[in-house]
């Protein structure tokens, strides 16, 4: 379905707004099944535009998951994974390469205006914040709100009843930082306030909004509005909130007469962080969590929302992943992709327009510098397992690869193995052409 005639279609280029959220699960929203938690704007999204089933984050923690969304290449090619310190820290040195090319840089080059509110977790020092990489503004956190302990309590005892002035994360504007401690019980609606006042500052040109919303990583903060509203705890009212502040940018884009003109796309960074116990969420029927690179680590709620190009659709038999945003972008706004770079992310936008069309047909789970599963088809083969809780994150190498068949057992209960010999040589082929492409880099993480 083409879009309609609309006086700011800004010469065809629609705009973009990518919602991030942080640990969100795949059971968490209503519309995915969590029977208490209730999201009346999100699951207007997914009843109004495509709901997938199968979608995929690139790594199972915030900084490789955010690098490989933004750049649309696995952590492995910038050195954004390793298998020692898996994000940034405080005292990191390292960051996101300038030599990246992110999807704000990317649209740069074709008149967009770009903006980065919420989380970055990319790199603090200056010279790796959103302003080096092609975004026009910044307001939001430099890495993950739990960081910057200013209490001798612990990490854990902090989260469980957590105040701001117990975490000294910055709260920053472009490259200076305006609040510290950051009050967090304001963050959702901080964000909101500055992802809207971006849309009405830019309603007659094309934009790409990345709202990175901080929460529902722990500590879970929230405003007085929402505590106590939801039957599922302050998790919930958590969850509440980030509602309602994706209601408020869908006003906006509607008040804006830009509704039609944008694509909207909601997702989360990785799966739960389910040993924070009730402070976490809920991976649903799938196994694993946060941390670990099972289904649950890494699958995770993908809604995509465009009124007058997408039909309403629950997509059940196709996989995408994040690492397929950056070039469905691109060829939406009719700007090609580099050259002189491998990318790991299929345009998705034929999907979009004909739902019979798609492009991915594998993908690689990493968890670090390891290999840990690669999917192919409908089946998933492991050459690695560790606890799915996530932690703590040791890996064992399996004596002997186990393969499971995604579509037909999601929850990864039965290893079928000795009955697809076949399948297991393909799988085998497909990580062999990849691995041989891959070039040593050196870690940022680490540094």
């Amino acid at each position: 379905m083409e879009n309609e005639e609309n006086p700011r279609d800004h010469a065809g280029k629609p705009n973009f707004v990518l919602i991030f959220v942080d640990d969100l699960g795949y059971g968490d929203l209503g519309c995915y099944g969590h029977p208490t938690i209730k999201t009346p704007n999100i699951d207007k999204m997914a009843a109004e535009g495509q709901r997938w089933t199968s979608f995929y984050t690139a790594a199972n923690v915030s900084s490789p998951s955010r690098a490989a969304l933004l750049t649309g290449r696995l952590p492995v090619r910038n050195g954004m994974d390793t298998n020692k310190r898996r994000v940034f820290f405080p005292d990191s040195k390292g960051g996101l390469p300038q030599s990246e090319i992110t999807i704000a840089g990317l649209l740069k080059e074709v008149g967009y205006k770009s903006a980065c509110v919420g989380k970055w977790h990319l790199g603090h020092l200056p010279q790796y914040l959103p302003g080096e990489h092609g975004f026009d503004y910044f307001f939001g956190l430099p890495y993950s709100n739990d960081m910057d302990p200013a209490t001798d309590m612990g990490h854990n005892k902090a989260c469980m009843d957590p105040r701001s002035e117990y975490f000294n994360v910055p709260l920053m504007k472009g490259d200076q930082i305006i609040e510290r401690p950051a009050d967090q019980t304001a963050l959702t609606k901080r964000y909101t306030e500055e992802a809207v006042r971006f849309i009405n500052e830019n309603n007659d040109s094309p934009f790409f909004l990345y709202l990175a919303h901080t929460m529902p990583h722990v500590p879970l903060f929230v405003s007085d509005e929402f505590k106590g509203k939801s039957q599922r705890g302050l998790y919930g009212d958590v969850i509440s909130e980030l509602d309602w502040s994706i209601g408020k940018i869908l006003s906006a884009l509607s008040d804006n007469g830009l509704d039609k003109n944008t694509l909207v796309v909601f997702t989360s960074d990785n799966g739960p962080w389910v040993i924070m116990k009730e402070m976490g969420g809920s991976s649903g029927l799938l196994y694993g969590a946060k941390g670990s690179s099972y289904e649950g680590g890494m699958r995770v709620p993908a809604i995509f929302y465009w009124p007058g190009s997408l039909e309403p659709e629950v997509v059940t038999d196709k996989f995408a992943s994040t690492l397929d945003i950056l070039p469905t972008f691109a060829d939406l706004a009719g700007v090609s992709l580099p050259g002189d770079r491998i990318y790991d992310g299929y345009s998705i936008s034929n999907t979009h327009l004909h739902p019979d069309a798609n492009s991915r047909d594998e993908m690689f789970f990493y968890h670090g510098l390891e290999l840990f599963a690669v999917r192919k088809g409908d089946f998933k083969l492991y050459f690695y397992k560790n606890n799915p809780d996530g932690y703590p994150q040791r890996l064992v190498k399996l004596d002997k690869p186990e393969l499971f068949n995604i579509q037909k057992d999601p929850s990864e209960r039965f290893n079928i193995i000795d009955s697809y010999p076949r399948i297991v040589q393909e799988i085998k082929l497909l990580v062999e052409n990849h691995q041989s492409e891959l070039e040593p880099v050196e870690s940022q993480l680490d540094k």
